[in-house]
């Protein structure tokens, strides 16, 4: 349960909002409950809808992608080290550009951005499609997909700030926390797909089911009616405003911004670490990466329905969230077997999507809607930007010991940052 938002010494000055219609206390005879108010109330908007429609596809049509190349890479070289190169040269440019991506957000119109990153994705894409060989060249590789994730550090930045635009202030938790449901959707079946397509049709037509989903999100996001956005009032590059500064001031935003850079470095490259672990440590083939993946993805649709039901969500409520995700990450580690990490994939899946919809949801209700782009920047610059750095580090690992080992550093991060917000979010004694 998220905590009241009472103010407090310590606290980060609130965002001015509208008042939520759906918080009136006068709403309590209406037969919705909060709870299925609050995780259904954003599909009720069409724009919405079709962002997040968008969403689904493109995300899995990257599993297509993402899939394709770690097994060429592996199959070329059988090293995890290799294999982090992809991850690295895919996030290394949102480290470089977040920030930049988060002050253009906060000047351009959303859409816009999201209209013309999609666009372009889909043209690099494609060009990655004609050099994935049987004998690649890696460095060509890892060249397109450092231009690809240039334009994706300004994707998910509006990504993420559009949400307010598109649902309001009043659904916006809910909305935040369902958004990462499109991750977890896309995981449920994209991996499994992309296993059965590698197999059978090879991973230059596995890219290329990817570069027609990127055109495919351009047509919904094209879809999206401009008049019905809600307004979110831009920054002109003058003076900001006393209070309204995020990123500077606010014990729990800057607990947020730390703990996400952790738990990012250590804990969240599942791409590379799942994918090791399977194929170095268990021996499995392509299906068994795809199965792994995607029994994760159950469970993590669910962990995001669970933290969408929150209708208000503080940084506090990240401390049930990172203790779930440190145990289950603690029960995979753990597992002997291939057939038992199967078995305990849906659990971790779980402590990700509850652990994401939480972090997210948090993040959107902690500033004024005026920089949504620059704290979406921050955050994005988290859990994105760390990925290159935690990939090298994970990869060394794994090479050095096991995949299980580098699951069990991740979940010993989890639960020393349980500890952090629990201290650092306390209520103070008066």
């Amino acid at each position: 349960m998220s905590e009241p938002d009472e103010p407090g010494p310590e606290r980060e000055p609130g965002p001015e909002r509208e008042p939520d219609p759906e918080g009136d206390p006068g709403a309590e005879g209406k037969s919705r409950s909060p709870a299925v108010s609050g995780s259904s109330g954003p599909f009720r908007q069409r724009n919405f809808s079709l962002y997040f429609i968008g969403q689904v596809i493109s995300n899995t049509g990257v599993w297509f992608q993402n899939l394709a190349l770690q097994l060429v890479v592996l199959n070329a070289t059988g090293s995890a080290q290799a294999l982090s190169g992809i991850t690295i040269a895919q996030f290394l440019p949102i480290f470089v550009l977040g920030l930049a991506a988060g002050r253009l957000v906060d000047r351009v119109a959303a859409r816009t951005v999201l209209l013309v990153t999609s666009l372009l994705s889909a043209v690099v894409t494609a060009a990655l499609a004609l050099v994935v060989t049987e004998d690649p060249n890696l460095w060509l590789i890892y060249g397109l997909v450092g231009v690809l994730g240039s334009v994706q550090a300004f994707e998910r930045v509006a990504a993420q700030a559009i949400i307010f635009e598109l649902v309001g202030p009043g659904g916006l938790s809910s909305a935040a926390s369902i958004s990462t449901i499109a991750l977890a959707a896309a995981r449920s079946v994209g991996p499994a797909l992309a296993g059965l397509a590698f197999q059978g049709l090879g991973a230059a037509l596995c890219i290329l089911i990817n570069a027609g989903a990127y055109l495919v999100v351009f047509g919904t996001r094209w879809m999206i009616h401009p008049a019905e956005l809600h307004p979110r009032a831009q920054h002109d590059g003058g003076a900001r405003p006393r209070g309204r500064v995020p990123f500077q001031r606010g014990r729990d935003v800057n607990t947020l911004l730390v703990v996400n850079v952790v738990v990012s470095l250590l804990a969240m490259n599942f791409g590379l670490v799942l994918t090791s672990t399977v194929d170095l440590s268990y021996g499995g083939d392509a299906g068994a990466v795809g199965a792994v993946h995607t029994l994760n993805a159950v469970g993590a649709v669910l962990g995001g329905i669970l933290a969408a039901r929150q209708r208000k969500v503080s940084v506090r409520a990240m401390v049930p969230a990172t203790a779930v995700f440190g145990v289950v990450l603690a029960l995979n580690a753990a597992a002997p077997t291939l057939a038992l990490f199967l078995c305990a994939a849906p659990l971790l899946g779980l402590g990700i999507g509850y652990y994401q919809g939480i972090v997210n949801a948090a993040a959107q209700e902690s500033v004024d809607p005026r920089f949504l782009g620059r704290m979406m920047s921050w955050m994005t610059l988290g859990s994105y930007g760390m990925v290159p750095f935690g990939a090298l580090l994970m990869g060394w690992l794994i090479d050095a010991s096991s995949g299980r080992v580098s699951l069990a550093v991740a979940a010993a991060s989890a639960l020393v940052c349980t500890a952090l917000v629990l201290v650092r979010t306390a209520p103070s004694r008066s």
